[in-house]
């Protein structure tokens, strides 16, 4: 207890204010820009600033679990209030959470596997893994995990991360990917085309000291999968671009 009092002397976050989440409710009833221009300094003192406080905790816990995963500036971290709104049915513009992202260091941001939370009045979500992963990428995750699967398989069932994380997620493909055998023994890790965990905590945690820690240990448990997500992508920057290439021989599987 004494070292947790100390870190959160050390850190200076001990939640987001009431004001915070009280707004994110009232723009949920007036998401508009008339509702929201008058109220923008809300936001900014109430939201983002403490967001920014708890990026800037995460990023000191990190230096000791995750160095390669720290945010180089806290405030490029947070993801944007506004929404995009130009190919979705829905047209508020504005979110009704904020979030940050945490992408391994040297890779491209959604490439490679990376860390992620966002605060709403309603949850917190806790994420990690590999999102969107471009066609080369994918190859090279793939390729390894054909290689790795029994290491793999003990990393994202140990008891620690399926405690604070469950099971893993992802959409996949109905077969077998082109470039691997059909009766691969990694066969249903192969038919992912995202790696990824992700957990719903309560709302009310957000005013909370508590929050950072909960976050903290999430971001903790993930890192074995993270990183052997990303060992192929880290290789591959290190080298002279010339691709990814798979080393197993084509085969279809119908």
């Amino acid at each position: 207890m004494a070292g947790q009092a100390t870190r959160m002397v050390k850190t200076g976050f001990t939640g987001f204010p009431a004001e915070g989440m009280q707004f994110f409710r009232a723009l949920a009833r007036n998401n508009r820009r008339e509702w929201f221009q008058p109220r923008k300094q809300i936001y900014d003192e109430q939201v983002k600033a403490p967001m920014t406080e708890l990026v800037t905790a995460l990023n000191a816990e990190m230096m000791r679990f995750a160095p390669n995963y720290v945010a180089d500036e806290p405030a490029k971290a947070i993801y944007r209030l506004y929404r995009d709104t130009r190919f979705s049915k829905d047209k508020t513009p504005y979110k009704t959470h904020i979030a940050a992202i945490f992408p391994r260091r040297g890779l491209v941001k959604h490439e490679g596997a990376g860390l992620y939370f966002s605060v709403s009045a309603k949850e917190i979500e806790v994420a990690g893994g590999v999102y969107m992963p471009g066609p080369d990428a994918l190859r090279a995750i793939r390729t390894h995990l054909a290689e790795r699967d029994e290491e793999f398989t003990r990393i994202i069932e140990t008891r620690k991360l399926r405690t604070l994380m469950g099971n893993m997620h992802g959409e996949q493909l109905s077969r077998v990917p082109k470039g691997f055998p059909c009766d691969h023994p990694a066969a249903d890790l192969l038919r992912y085309k995202q790696w990824l965990f992700y957990v719903m905590l309560d709302g009310a945690l957000a005013t909370t000291p508590k929050l950072l820690g909960e976050i903290r240990k999430r971001f903790e448990a993930m890192m074995p999968f993270l990183n052997l997500l990303n060992e192929p992508m880290v290789r591959a920057a290190k080298r002279p671009k010339i691709g990814f290439e798979s080393s197993l021989a084509y085969n279809d599987c119908r």
